[in-house]
């Protein structure tokens, strides 16, 4: 297999040389104009069978019957016929159809016709050969099918299957529909740093790395956050920015350690006003790929057309049987988790802690229809603003579907005395040993000091979105180069 293998790549290499020997060498030609989208021609047939038109793309498929040959011709639109006769193309040129591989990149002219067979076509008057393809493709009846293989050579997965190209020109659908909407609604994008003295916004493993110049470790982001709300301070009362974070932390289906989210901050609104913005743009993104409220994900209808609102407390006592509104203290509710089995961090073993436990334990996995679960403990929310009737609470959600959390918002904590305490709070838990806990910003404090006005802020897992919208089952679907672990 090896030494047929290397014996097309010769033949591949050889019928470039003799390209190149006779003045025709593909890589020197530095562009090709006024080329016409196969689905353009395909769709609108009636204006323009008989024209004249050019074409390029790929050439997926080749066969030839004596004096006329047939090609497949694959753009980013889809696939049209090319039709090639001797008697038209004349001798010399139709050596070099001949000769053309699986893979090459072509550019054709001719007219637009109907074969007997009734498939639109091409019938060529003049090829140029664009760019030879040195590497066969994969066979064509089982494609690219090694899911290792398609995430690590995305550029031949997008090639050979349709469904992932589609996938990905509806990511790009989906980002245009959240940038649209929220233009819309007066919010202004903008640009904080990648690169950071202090990692926060999130509970969250930071990647590491240093700064030469200034011989100072910084910090990969985590999250947008507290930058964002530096700027509501500064009176930009409605920003987003849409971006890459990078936590380090494991890898699944559902995690990447570089992935795209967006964070939405709007002055004079609350987590209620945020809830409406979250329905807003999950409902207009699946609207721009066609979805309408029914969408079906890995085989489970998803109604998009309601939203359920629960709180965390209530949850629990729904799908755990567990009701801490009757819990009161630390001790009761550790006693209470390890009844049910559950084994409390000793650093995280207040009332607020258990609850999110019993959470995680029995209730998430439940949420398959878009469920916003409200009103979480203190402990778990380090930059939200407490209930005012349940100082304990926060008036924080979390949106799911299928199960899985998209989103996370706040009426956000603008008392900076609290938010003092809150972080240093977070310090001790790091210096316990937890190194998700937040970091102490002083900056940020600071910027708090002038006065934020009152503010909700919402952030979504573009790349969940973008899954869900796509009945993508792995994060790596949806992602054009997921991290892998290197081959050697």
């Amino acid at each position: 297999m090896e030494n047929e293998l290397s014996q097309l790549l010769k033949v591949r290499r050889d019928k470039l040389k003799d390209l190149q020997d006779c003045g025709r060498d593909p890589f020197k030609i530095t562009k090709f104009d006024g080329q016409i989208k196969a689905e353009e021609i395909k769709g609108n047939y009636e204006n323009y069978d008989g024209k004249h038109v050019t074409v390029a793309g790929r050439v997926m498929s080749k066969r030839r019957m004596g004096k006329i040959g047939f090609a497949h011709l694959q753009d980013l639109s889809g696939q049209i016929q090319l039709v090639v006769k001797k008697d038209t193309l004349g001798e010399e040129e139709y050596e070099f159809f001949k000769k053309l591989d699986i893979g090459d990149i072509v550019g054709a002219e001719g007219n637009i016709f109907t074969t007997d067979a009734g498939e639109v076509s091409v019938a060529v008057e003049k090829m140029t050969i664009l760019s030879k393809s040195l590497l066969p493709l994969p066979e064509k009846f089982h494609g690219l099918q090694d899911p290792d293989l398609r995430y690590r050579q995305r550029y031949v997965d997008l090639i050979m299957n349709e469904d992932v190209k589609n996938t990905f020109i509806k990511r790009s659908a989906i980002v245009r529909s959240i940038r649209e909407y929220l233009d819309g609604q007066g919010f202004l994008e903008v640009d904080t740093p990648m690169l950071n003295t202090i990692a926060g916004g999130a509970s969250a493993r930071p990647f590491i790395t240093h700064h030469n110049a200034l011989d100072i470790d910084m910090y990969l982001r985590i999250a947008t956050e507290l930058h964002l709300k530096r700027l509501i301070v500064g009176g930009l009362e409605r920003v987003y920015e849409m971006g890459r974070q990078f936590r380090n932390e494991g890898m699944d289906i559902k995690h990447n350690p570089e992935f795209t989210s967006i964070e939405i901050y709007q002055a004079y609104t609350d987590y209620e006003g945020m809830m409406d913005l979250t329905e807003n743009l999950i409902r207009n993104a699946a609207k721009a790929v066609g979805c309408g409220d029914k969408i079906t994900y890995q085989g489970t209808e998803i109604d998009l057309s309601h939203f359920e609102r629960l709180t965390m407390i209530d949850s629990v006592k729904k799908y755990a049987g567990v009701d801490f509104n009757e819990i009161k203290t630390d001790e009761e509710a550790v006693k209470i988790a390890k009844e049910k089995g559950l084994e409390p961090e000793e650093a995280k073993s207040t009332r607020g802690d258990i609850i999110a436990l019993f959470f995680d334990e029995f209730v998430e996995d439940n949420l398959v229809q878009p469920t916003f679960i409200t009103d979480y403990p203190v402990e778990i929310s380090p930059l939200a603003k407490r209930k005012p009737t349940q100082p304990e609470l926060t008036e924080r959600f979390e949106v799911f579907i299928t199960g899985r959390e998209f989103g996370n918002a706040f009426s956000e904590l603008n008392d900076p005395i609290d938010q003092r305490e809150r972080f240093k709070a977070q310090v001790a838990l790091r210096d316990a040993g937890d190194d998700e806990a937040n970091m102490m910003d002083e900056d940020f404090l600071n910027a708090l000091e002038y006065g934020m006005p009152p503010t909700g802020g919402l952030g979504i897992g573009i790349d969940r979105l973008v899954m869900l919208l796509t009945d993508s089952y792995s994060i790596r679907d949806v992602l054009l180069f997921p991290t892998m672990k290197p081959i050697d």
